[in-house]
């Protein structure tokens, strides 16, 4: 997968354009789990994941597979949740973009060292025992992006 941007940042035209590297999921921020399955269920006639609970962020998530790419629903556990004072700020909707990569702590590194912000300077557990870490939306084009190593 190519990536594409007006940025003249060598390190994130480096991450985005590295054959293997695959968007893992794109992650919509709801009110309500229920809700979402819902909709889900009426639209598409599809079920979501079991709930999973990521205490790391302070959600709940379900997954959803469609026309080949995963969503990821998150729920907040609490009102001090990131996904809590993102739907207070814009409502529900798409949140961020997760891209699988391998060797999420040395990714990290080099991406510090090239000046790109970083929201997670170590990784964090993520959901399905992934460990996950986010760039700053100031350094990729407004988008909040994830990174995620899945377990070995």
């Amino acid at each position: 997968m190519a990536f594409s941007c007006d940025s003249e940042d060598p390190a994130l035209e480096d991450l985005m354009s590295q054959s293997g590297l695959k968007v893992g999921h794109i992650a919509i921020a709801v009110e309500s789990l229920a809700k979402a399955e819902d909709a889900v269920k009426r639209v598409f006639g599809l079920s979501l994941s079991p709930i999973e609970e990521v205490p790391s962020q302070k959600v709940r998530v379900r997954f959803v597979d469609l026309g080949g790419v995963r969503f990821e629903f998150l729920e907040p556990m609490a009102s001090d949740s990131p996904i809590s004072k993102f739907i207070e700020k814009r409502g529900g909707g798409v949140h961020h973009v997760s891209f699988e990569v391998s060797d999420l702590e040395t990714r990290l590194k080099n991406l510090k060292s090239s000046q790109v912000r970083l929201i997670n300077e170590t990784p964090v557990p993520g959901a399905e025992g992934c460990d996950v870490a986010f760039l700053h939306p100031a350094s990729v084009m407004g988008v909040l992006v994830e990174l995620m190593q899945k377990p070995h």
